[in-house]
């Protein structure tokens, strides 16, 4: 890689982490996330402002929309992939120590919401072919069926729905 010669690359549990994710695969983790945190359909689930968080929401979607609600894998994929991009816009843009994560499913509808204490609206950017960054958002336009930002008197919401085809 340019630039990174003679650098080593961190092995292990990170190799794992660059792997193409796969709803099809058991997660223990997951089932871990959600005994750790607790399940983001009953409560607000709180977790760090931190990088990592991303992946303890991914996780905590997965087993929901997968395992819970046995929804198709190609749903869940799109799901896990939204809720990263809120995740971390919020973690990026906000400030905040901690932000909460909520999941409801209601007739033909799921929703998952990213609540922070910060009053700064997203902003959907152009996107460029090339651009490396600001595309959260763009995908969340583009896959979603509805998205949008509740203000809140301290902080906001965002959220995004998909519809779910019911059996």
């Amino acid at each position: 890689m340019a630039g990174l010669e003679g650098i080593e690359q961190p092995r292990g549990q990170g190799r794992s982490a660059a792997a193409r994710w796969s709803p099809a695969v058991e997660d223990d983790r997951a089932l871990n996330a959600l005994e750790l945190y607790g399940n983001p359909t009953e409560a607000e689930v709180l977790l760090p402002s931190r990088p990592e968080s991303a992946a303890t929401a991914r996780r905590l979607v997965q087993v929901v929309v997968l395992r819970q609600w046995g929804l198709p894998p190609k749903l869940t994929e799109d799901a896990v992939l939204l809720v990263s991009e809120l995740v971390g816009n919020a973690v990026r843009h906000t400030g905040a120590r901690v932000f909460g994560l909520r999941m409801r499913r209601r007739r033909g509808w799921l929703r998952i919401e990213v609540r922070d204490p910060s009053r700064g609206l997203p902003c959907l950017m152009p996107v460029q072919e090339l651009d490396i960054s600001g595309r959260g958002l763009f995908l969340v336009d583009k896959l979603a069926d509805r998205w949008g930002v509740d203000l809140l008197p301290r902080g906001k919401t965002t959220w995004f729905e998909m519809r779910v085809a019911e059996r």
